[in-house]
Parts: C-alpha cells; structure tokens; sequence
C-alpha cells in the first residue's frame, strides 16, 4: 500500500532500499525555505542497522501489509518479552530491543497488536496512550507561570517526561506512547 512520505508513522514497516524497515522516530519539520518534510529514523529489520531518511510529502513509500494478530502482554525474562495469542493462547517471545523505548509501557495483561511479516513477530503495536503515576516531579519555579512552561516529571515505569507546572507528584496523566509526551491529566 503507497502511503506518502508525511503519513509515516512511529511502528510503520515501508520497503525502502530493497530491505524492510521499521519507522522508529518521525519529526514533521516545516523549515523557513522549502516545503515541509518528514525526519525519519528507519531501523533495518533484518540485520538492525540504522538510518536516518528525509521523505517529502510529495514522496510515495510502500507500507508494508503485515499480519496483525491481537496479543495480551504477560510479563518479561531477560531481554524477552511473553505475549500471549488472545485466539488460540499461543505464547510467543518478542526481543525486547524490538519495542525500543516503548517497552517501558508495557503493563501487565495490555492488549497489544503483534504484527507478523512471512509467519516472523517484527513489530508490536501499543495502545497510543497509557495512564501512569507521576512518582517525582520538580517543584514549581516562581514566576514561571506566565507563559506555558513545562517541567521534568519521573513516571512510575521511570520515564521522563516533561508536565505542565500544576501537575504534582502522586497524581495520574495520560502519556502517548507513541511520542512519549503528557497528554492530560487522568481522570
């Protein structure tokens, strides 16, 4: 399926260069001169390698069709990660270097979306956002409030990400998984 250039999205597969990679990081960036582009960084599937691409919007890539079967997360050995089919209950372990910062997210009994190319796990696709407890944020810097600040905050699944000034230690926020940035406060 051609997707084009701006639509790649963290988790998507492309052929791009005779190999299948897998887009890691996207960053839309609108630079003063020129038109828009997407930063990629692409991951190599086979043997691991790393590349960092630029794609136009104007640019067609082929999205690669996986098989996409729905999975539930039990726990973690080592460097693997244990899901289970919800079909068939079927365990399968996955690489953990395979979700790369977004394993961190992963809870126990999470339904995900594993997908497959030729019967081999390449990907697993996490809900887009998570809710988690704020264990340690920074306290508030008088004066600060003017303008929108943010300020670093220490999720319990030790991620740092970056809180408006009102958000205290102890409280839930929504996260994207996908960006991994504040969202909301949980409700």
């Amino acid at each position: 399926m051609k997707i084009n250039g701006n639509e790649i999205r963290p988790g998507n597969v492309i052929t791009h260069k005779n190999g299948l990679w897998l887009a890691v990081k996207t960053q839309a960036v609108k630079p003063g001169k020129g038109p828009a582009y997407a930063q990629v960084e692409l991951k190599n599937l086979i043997d691991g390698t790393k590349l960092n691409e630029r794609f136009r919007a104007s640019e067609t890539v082929e999205r690669v069709r996986l098989e996409q079967k729905d999975h539930q997360y039990l726990y973690a050995e080592g460097d693997m990660l244990t899901f289970m089919d919800t079909d068939t209950y079927d365990q399968i372990q996955i690489p953990r270097e395979l979700l790369e910062d977004r394993a961190a997210f992963l809870q126990d009994g999470m339904k995900v979306t594993v997908e497959s190319h030729e019967g081999r796990a390449i990907g697993v696709a996490l809900p887009d956002q998570v809710t988690l407890a704020v264990v340690e944020a920074d306290p508030v810097v008088k004066g600060q409030t003017a303008a929108s600040s943010y300020k670093p905050a220490m999720l319990e699944n030790g991620v740092r990400v970056m809180v408006p000034p009102f958000v205290e230690a102890g409280e839930r926020v929504v996260v994207d998984t996908n960006e991994i940035t504040y969202v909301k406060r949980a409700e």
